[in-house]
């Protein structure tokens, strides 16, 4: 009876996501205020509904009802409870009612926040995020329902279970961390439709989103990092990013989101790059929705995607639908978007956010085309042309390059315009910083990108610093406070700024980790008892190998003892060779899986998998990997994260 009940909720979300459009389109076209009194509250019913739902098909999994086929399918009597929850988004149609769910949350948020202002924009905020509402209903009532019955003739007493790959503790973080980003930007959206239809060109609209858009970012963010962190750690190859379809499905509207995080602070100070603001939130909104579509349409190839299915002409043409009646009505409205301001000078801040706008698109269509040019070959040609991650590298290193030099220019440059004496003065330390660094570097010996990483990583510490330093000068000097306290107080009077600059220094100690890849090293080789290998100044010795059998699956252990080339103890690795579901009397639904382990520390990080195991002989296949600074992505993610806490947190006025 349960599982009958979701499937109910669904329905009635989906018909209060019609009259909720109804009733406030009505209401825009005769102002009755209790049309909107009536629209405000079927938004909150179809949240209502939706919540009910999801919290229906959470229970399902974890009591193992398999009379439900998305529970048959994804879960397990063997699997652990924790996974039987994150199952709610390893399938298609769980998926996305999750996605649904947490639209549901912000509209919610948004919809209570704003009831007693925004009057004006608040109509049609709420039409719009019911009708991407709507669209997701369309999707699970219609198209790939999680309510469906299980197709079976028999009693089914177990489920498939869930992918070993996704029984990790980050893949049960991830995609909930990334869906909150993902959504998030439905908020920002939702406004900016409001403000073209209310032809409202005043910052409000900007001033209504900021907050949401920081959120949005954030979670973005650590979204893509743990996504990363979970590649490095549960698949195998020692890398974070692939240039993967999917991972390239999460970075696209990560660009153009950053750059109009960057580009709202000149609306709202400038009250300039109205046109480009809107253009920068419908691109990141329909890109979020295009990720989706990637995802779950099965027409790229990706660890991470789902299988084929129907959903993707469905989702192409909500794609479609977005960008037309979006910039449709941008059209209609160029008029009243058009700045009386003009950029006064090319040594402006302004004009530095403007240049680091671009950039980031530039990055984000040659990411779109790398991505895609798989599919368009094979629309064209009938032969499907593969791109790798070296055509993204040799495209995008030079990009990512100029981005990081931006950072540091950025900060230098004066509103309005730089006069030449500010620009020596503001430019020297840094620019010294980064040659002096630079020639270091070179007479090392390390190759030409390392040099020009590093380098830049140094010119842009050093504007970072020299802007704390400056104002902790201004301060000390002005009220006589000590450096801890001027920091404090200065930090805490214009926290976007500085939590901004923050933020700059963790993406600074991320390049320094990205850059550390070009000195890995690996090497695989097989070990008996007693037997060691050598790797990059390290000695592995296999120890023991013994058998071990868990509630979930069955493991081969390695235990390797390892040592620097002065015969030092480093370390102990206990790399895994294991076999899921290893009691189904199938072979073939028995899953194998290699579980690493990874000595890290500042400087590098040793990296370990027991690819495979000759039981009869005791022989350990192992594959090493040396991979030097990956610690410091980890380190700069945390910084990143700090710096957003920091700018979102309320502002002091005293």
């Amino acid at each position: 009876m349960t599982p009958i009940a979701g499937g109910v909720a669904l329905n009635m979300a989906f018909g209060f996501s019609i009259l909720t459009v109804l009733t406030l389109i009505i209401y825009t076209r005769n102002g009755d205020q209790r049309l909107y009194l009536t629209g405000h509250r079927l938004a909150l019913g179809i949240s209502f509904f939706v919540f009910l739902a999801t919290f229906i098909l959470s229970y399902q999994l974890i009591i193992s009802n398999f009379d439900l086929d998305y529970v048959a399918r994804y879960s397990s009597l063997e699997t652990p409870t924790m996974y039987k929850i994150s199952a709610l988004w390893a399938g298609q149609s769980g998926s996305l009612l999750f996605w649904l769910f947490i639209l549901s949350v912000y509209t919610t948020i948004t919809t209570i926040q704003n009831q007693n202002k925004h009057n004006r924009l608040m109509p049609w905020v709420i039409i719009t995020l019911a009708s991407v509402q709507m669209f997701f209903l369309v999707l699970t009532n219609f198209v790939t329902n999680p309510f469906m019955p299980t197709e079976a003739d028999f009693v089914v007493a177990n489920g498939n279970g869930l992918n070993p790959l996704l029984q990790n503790v980050t893949m049960a973080i991830h995609p909930p961390t990334l869906y909150l980003g993902y959504v998030g930007f439905s908020v920002p959206f939702g406004f900016a439709i409001s403000a073209l239809m209310n032809r409202d060109t005043s910052p409000l609209w900007i001033q209504s989103i900021r907050r949401w858009t920081l959120v949005a970012w954030l979670f973005l963010s650590v979204g893509i990092i743990l996504g990363g962190w979970w590649a490095y750690q549960e698949l195998g190859w020692g890398g974070y990013w692939a240039w993967d379809p999917v991972e390239n499905a999460s970075f696209m509207p990560w660009l153009t989101a950053t750059a109009f995080v960057h580009s709202i602070i000149i609306q709202e100070k400038k009250d300039m790059l109205r046109v480009w603001n809107m253009v920068l939130i419908i691109l990141t909104f329909t890109l979020c929705i295009f990720g989706t579509f990637l995802t779950r349409s099965g027409v790229m190839s990706s660890v991470h995607s789902f299988t084929a299915s129907s959903l993707g002409p469905i989702f192409l043409t909500f794609v479609f639908f977005i960008l037309v009646v979006s910039f449709g009505v941008m059209y209609t409205r160029m008029n009243d978007l058009r700045s009386p301001r003009k950029m006064e000078s090319f040594s402006s801040r302004e004009s530095g956010f403007l240049f680091n706008n671009m950039v980031f698109v530039v990055m984000c269509f040659a990411v779109f085309w790398g991505t895609l040019f798989p599919v368009f070959s094979e629309a064209v040609r009938g032969t499907k042309i593969t791109v790798g991650p070296p055509f993204f590298n040799q495209i995008n290193v030079p990009i990512g390059f100029i981005l990081l030099a931006l950072t540091g220019i950025g900060p230098l440059l004066a509103w309005r315009k730089t006069g030449k004496k500010n620009l020596i003065r503001n430019f020297t330390f840094p620019i010294l910083s980064g040659l002096i660094a630079a020639i270091i570097f070179i007479l090392i010996g390390l190759e030409a990108n390392v040099v020009i990483s590093f380098s830049l990583c140094v010119f842009v510490t050093a504007t970072v610093l020299t802007e704390f330093a400056r104002g902790i000068r201004a301060r000390t000097n002005k009220f006589d406070e000590s450096i801890i306290t001027a920091l404090t107080r200065m930090v805490s009077k214009n926290r976007s700024r500085y939590g901004g600059y923050v933020v700059h220094l963790g993406i600074v100690l991320m390049f320094i980790g990205f850059t550390g890849h070009a000195f890995d090293k690996e090497k695989e080789f097989s070990l008996k008892v007693g037997e060691n290998d050598h790797v990059a100044g390290y000695e592995f010795e296999l120890i023991r190998l013994f058998e071990s059998e868990r509630p979930n699956y069955y493991a081969w252990v390695s235990d390797l003892r390892v040592t620097d080339d002065n015969g030092n103890f480093v370390t102990n690795l206990h790399p895994e060779k294991r076999v899921y579901f290893h009691r189904n009397p199938d072979p073939n639904r028995r899953q194998p899986h290699s579980e690493l382990d990874i000595h890290s520390t500042l400087n590098k990080d040793i990296y370990s998998v027991f690819s495979a195991v000759d039981n009869e002989n005791g022989v350990a296949f192992i594959k090493i990997m040396v991979n030097p600074l990956v610690r410091w992505v980890w380190i700069g993610g945390y910084i990143l994260v700090f710096g957003t806490v920091i700018a979102l947190w309320p502002r002091k006025d005293s």
